[in-house]
């Protein structure tokens, strides 16, 4: 997987960007666009993996993508396949034995389920670690939940290409490499890499060309989209901060042969657009080189300097970025070089609105009506001349209210229209109850 090649990247677009379209209308989409493959994201709208005839209407998939001539990865990022009111639980991490094992067989249906279509590989992530529950703890149900996937994993000799997620327990090439140590360091063959382009911008301490390179030897599955540094927000080509060339010629040079797949999953209300586009946009970005810009490429309104194509030497970094624990991100923060007001920040003062004074004057009529005195200004009577009653400002309460104190207080104290209450409920308990 690391022979360098010059054969164009094979690109392929998510279907969870196309959950409005049926899912053989996505696969004839993406083949007249001229993609070469597809990441199946197994959801209950495409290719639903708990609904009865998983096989048959699996075989009526793998036939379809053969005559369209498409590629196929299996993803398993499916929001609520599992849990309607949760996202992405219940997870590998979860408290309940039974709650991961519904995870774990997931998976596991997910890897036959790649095996008869004929895909590369197969996509999982670990999880968000639960509140409560250690790190120790942690990684011991990951590698006990991984157990049965792996071995499915082997008996179709399918490669299972784990994603770091921000957030989650693994969340880049670090915590991958320490869940590797857990499990004993498993073949590149059997547990692989899902890397995530934008997760690389996000929160790497390389750029992401680098971390290509380092991740060679496991990669079997690359997602790509654009995104900002430090905020976890796939965003479409050009809207970012990625400089795209210098990504695509790692590739190349790492002899990446497997997909390269676009993920815009909260983009799907304008997906076939996106799919167009985002196509187009990866194309001209191979032609040229890291020096040059890519037609529609912006970073937060100036051009994104140019990164190099061979790896730097750089000053000792941590493996993974930890904040301290009371201290509060600037999300959306400029890159480096940009003014310092190119960016909004996100926890900007709020703007001040002046309401306008009791003592304004009234607007004058419109043309042809009588002037209408100003409730603001028209005098008015005493409480006790009001011919309007009182109407407690909360009708449901002032039975409750009416009962609270022996004058019956519920309005300001010492007001006449208190007392003439109190004198109202003195009188009525008298009539109810006479000596």
């Amino acid at each position: 997987m690391t022979s360098t090649t010059t054969t164009p990247l094979r690109l392929a677009y998510g279907t969870n960007g196309l959950t409005d379209l049926r899912l053989n209308d996505a696969l004839a989409l993406l083949a007249d666009l001229g993609y070469d493959g597809v990441s199946l994201t197994l959801d209950h709208m495409h290719l639903d993996p708990l609904a009865p005839g998983l096989a048959a209407r699996t075989a009526d998939i793998a036939h379809r993508l053969a005559e369209l001539g498409l590629s196929v990865a299996v993803e398993t990022g499916a929001r609520y396949v599992l849990d309607p009111c949760r996202k992405h639980h219940p997870t590998l991490l979860d408290p309940d034995p039974e709650a991961r094992e519904a995870r774990t067989g997931l998976l596991c249906t997910a890897v036959r389920v790649a095996a008869d279509l004929g895909a590369r590989a197969v996509h999982c992530f670990s999880g968000v670690r639960p509140d409560g529950t250690s790190e120790d703890t942690a990684w011991h149900r990951l590698a006990g939940s991984l157990g049965p996937v792996l071995e499915a994993a082997a008996d179709s000799r399918l490669p299972l290409a784990l994603e770091p997620e921000p957030g989650h327990l693994v969340s880049d090439l670090a915590s991958f490499h320490y869940l590797r140590a857990v499990l004993g360091g498993p073949e590149a063959s059997l547990l692989g890499l899902t890397l995530d382009i934008g997760h690389c911008q996000c929160l790497e301490p390389d750029p992401p060309a680098t971390c290509i390179r380092a991740a060679a030897p496991w990669l079997w599955h690359v997602q790509i989209e654009d995104m900002r540094r430090g905020v976890h927000e796939h965003l479409p080509f050009g809207t970012g901060e990625i400089d795209f060339p210098p990504v695509l010629d790692a590739l190349k040079e790492a002899g990446y042969q497997g997909l390269v797949s676009v993920e815009l999953p909260r983009h799907s209300h304008s997906g076939p657009q996106l799919a167009a586009s985002s196509l187009r946009f990866l194309r001209s970005a191979e032609r040229h080189t890291a020096g040059q810009p890519t037609v529609g490429q912006h970073t937060a309104g100036q051009a994104t300097a140019p990164q190099p194509t061979a790896p730097q030497p750089t000053a000792p970094q941590p493996t993974a970025v930890r904040r301290p624990p009371n201290s509060t991100p600037r999300l959306n923060a400029p890159p480096n070089g940009a003014p310092p007001n190119s960016t909004p920040r996100l926890n900007a003062p709020p703007h001040r609105i002046k309401r306008p004074h009791r003592s304004t004057p009234p607007a004058p009529p419109p043309p042809g009506e009588a002037p209408r005195d100003d409730p603001r200004t028209a005098p008015r009577p005493p409480p006790h001349l009001s011919a309007r009653p009182h109407r407690h400002p909360r009708p449901h309460l002032a039975h409750h209210s009416a009962h609270r104190g022996r004058a019956g207080r519920r309005t300001h104290p010492g007001s006449r229209r208190t007392t003439r209450l109190g004198d109202a409920v003195r009188l009525g308990r008298a009539l109810l109850h006479p000596a």
